[in-house]
């Protein structure tokens, strides 16, 4: 497939995107990106994306929320050109089961299209396809584990929201589709086109993809693990020297024990759980303060404002004058950076 970007490619009316539905996917991962290509359309002069929903004979397929979306039938698209192809994620069960048509499909159309994506557990109905394979990949965190041990030759990537691994884009659950489609739409008509369609869906733009995909607190709550109460300890004491051997004598386990049971459970290491602590405490006091930025770097355990502004400038792409605009309802009187 060619690498070529489609502002460089010869213009004969809108980049046609095939959309893929099936029983029981998510809702979201197919109509959020939907409706950012929609919205893209509104914005310019002239359409930018011919859109089409199709899946594997057409009609009504009902999603995992309970909602019929019409589709076109995958046999309709035999003599239509495909720029890009996005696969929805979901299923009814807790095992992804690949539909066998459907991988079959996307493996046979695949060579001609310029872009395959996929949305959440979308990868796997990918990685069925020999789509993914000797890539570099992402999909919904909770799934990391099933599509390594499934498809060994893939190598996934959870510390990401999105990925763009050469003509293949993948991104990680639900909302992060919606990234990947502001994604897509800059490479394709630049930063300015993609915010603008962030800032009618009221998103923020432009979520880097390198973002982690999920709040450390929350995900320690849902797992009930063995590092619950760790997490609430350092959410508390954000300002402190939270080097390993702090945290690990916090948990009653030497350094190394720690590090490494860490890792194994949680996917990351310790230090990458502060500094997303820290930033998401960050993004809370910008959101929801006035205070300026030398007292929210202080409180979130930054040790100076560069160091927050770097933070903010690696992980989301921003400043936080920048966030602050975007999210904050204290926009009178706050800080400047």
């Amino acid at each position: 497939m060619t690498e070529t970007l489609a502002q460089d490619l010869p213009r004969h009316g809108p980049l046609r995107v095939v959309l893929l539905a099936y029983e029981a996917m998510n809702i979201l991962d197919l109509v959020g990106p939907l409706q950012a290509l929609a919205t893209a359309n509104r914005n310019a002069e002239h359409p930018l994306y011919e859109t089409i929903v199709a899946s594997d004979t057409g009609g009504a397929v009902v999603s995992s929320a309970g909602l019929p979306i019409l589709t076109m039938p995958l046999a309709d698209l035999d003599r239509l050109k495909i720029d890009t192809l996005i696969v929805a994620g979901g299923c009814a069960g807790e095992a992804y089961a690949a539909p066998e048509s459907l991988a079959r499909w996307i493996e046979f159309r695949a060579p001609s299209v310029r872009r395959v994506c996929s949305v959440c557990t979308g990868a796997f109905l990918l990685a069925a396809a020999n789509q993914l394979k000797g890539r570099r990949v992402t999909t919904h965190w909770a799934w990391r584990d099933r599509l390594k041990s499934q498809h060994p030759g893939v190598t996934v990537d959870t510390e990401q929201i999105y990925i763009q691994d050469g003509s293949v884009w993948t991104s990680a659950g639900v909302t992060a589709g919606i990234d990947l489609t502001l994604a897509l739409i800059e490479d394709d008509f630049g930063h300015r086109v993609a915010i603008d369609v962030a800032r009618q869906l009221v998103m923020f733009m432009k979520r880097a993809g390198g973002q982690s995909q999920f709040s450390v607190p929350l995900a320690a709550q849902a797992q009930a693990d063995r590092f619950a109460e760790l997490h609430a300890w350092v959410a508390s004491h954000l300002r402190e020297d939270l080097r390993v051997e702090r945290l690990a004598a916090e948990a009653g386990m030497s350094p190394r024990s720690f590090a490494r049971a860490y890792v194994e459970k949680l996917g990351r290491t310790p230090a990458k759980m502060v500094e997303a602590m820290r930033l998401e405490a960050a993004c809370r006091a910008l959101e929801e303060s006035r205070l300026p930025l030398k007292s929210i770097a202080d409180a979130a355990g930054y040790s100076d404002e560069q160091k927050l502004r770097r933070a903010f400038s690696r992980h989301l792409g921003v400043s936080p004058s920048e966030y602050r605009e975007r999210f904050s309802s204290n926009l009178n009187g706050g800080g400047t950076d």
